[in-house]
């Protein structure tokens, strides 16, 4: 008989059980309604919902000119931080990891201290700090990517850390047992496992990074959030309608990105349950109705 996984984490709810779920439904989605029509009286009293207000989002110009090119940026800058800061998390992940204190201590000191500083003031260090103290001239877009490669590199390396050590100890003495090597036990064995558990907290902490492009803001990069909330504004009067169409366009692109997070999970979820066809020794001979494996004696 099989089992399905509610049933081993709660009891089946009763008829008392039933009715109270209904009835908080109920309660949170009237809730959600008078939220919802709130919000909607106040904008309208506010003048918000004035057609002449939205108008411009209906324009391609606006879109082609202003939308579109901050929409751009905000990923141009989320995908070059993404490719440095996971294989920087890596390095320092292993690094954490490592029997030598000259890797391990400087490893551990570089995470928590970038980890422990808001981004925001990484991205002012970067912008301002390297051309007071350097001499450098930084751009908006360095910046920003800097200071997200430096923070969102520290906590993958943490993620890393914590998958590699979710890492039944069992598998890494049986490849010292046979001889492997700390390094090609780290890389055959123990990466390829952790990576497959780690993967949606990966895509979840990448999620976080593409949001966070948003605080270059406040170094005037121009961004998605600079489009909407400067740019649009200054030009159509519609702060309010510009910060939510800006809203929902940030909306879209996270629930894409959860998609595929959720997606990666199911199936490294899979990928886990399935074993390996059993191999026959060479000049075995298998005869038909016995079991794989099991080759037949003369």
């Amino acid at each position: 008989m099989s089992t399905r996984s509610t049933d081993i984490l709660y009891d089946a709810p009763g008829p008392r059980a039933k009715a109270r779920n209904t009835v908080l439904t109920v309660v949170v989605v009237v809730v959600a309604l008078l939220a919802a029509y709130t919000m909607v009286a106040k904008l309208g009293e506010k003048n918000q919902l004035d057609p002449a207000l939205w108008t411009p989002f209906l324009r391609g110009d606006v879109w082609i000119n202003l939308i579109v090119p901050g929409l751009l940026n905000t990923l141009s800058a989320a995908l070059v931080a993404s490719l440095i800061a996971v294989p920087f998390g890596f390095v320092l992940g292993i690094g954490r990891l490592s029997d030598h204190a000259l890797v391990r201590v400087p490893a551990g000191v570089v995470v928590e201290f970038f980890r422990a500083i808001p981004l925001l003031i990484m991205i002012f260090a970067v912008m301002y700090g390297g051309s007071a103290v350097f001499g450098l001239t930084v751009t908006p877009f360095a910046a920003v990517v800097v200071g997200l490669v430096l923070y969102n590199g520290s906590v993958l390396a943490e993620i890393v850390r914590a998958g590699i050590q979710s890492v039944p100890r069992g598998q890494s003495e049986a490849a010292y047992a046979v001889g492997l090597r700390k390094g090609q036990v780290m890389r055959m064995i123990l990466l390829p496992q952790a990576v497959t558990a780690m993967m949606p907290a990966i895509v979840s902490q990448l999620v976080v990074l593409l949001k966070d492009t948003a605080l270059g803001f406040i170094v005037s990069f121009e961004d998605l959030l600079n489009a909407g909330a400067r740019v649009l504004p200054s030009n159509f009067n519609n702060l309010i309608p510009s910060v939510i169409v800006i809203a929902v366009v940030y909306i879209i692109i996270n629930l894409v990105v959860g998609a595929v997070a959720t997606w990666l999970e199911r199936r490294s979820r899979r990928s886990r349950k399935t074993t390996a066809t059993p191999v026959e020794p060479p000049g075995a001979i298998v005869v038909a109705g016995t079991t794989p494996g099991v080759s037949a004696v003369d």
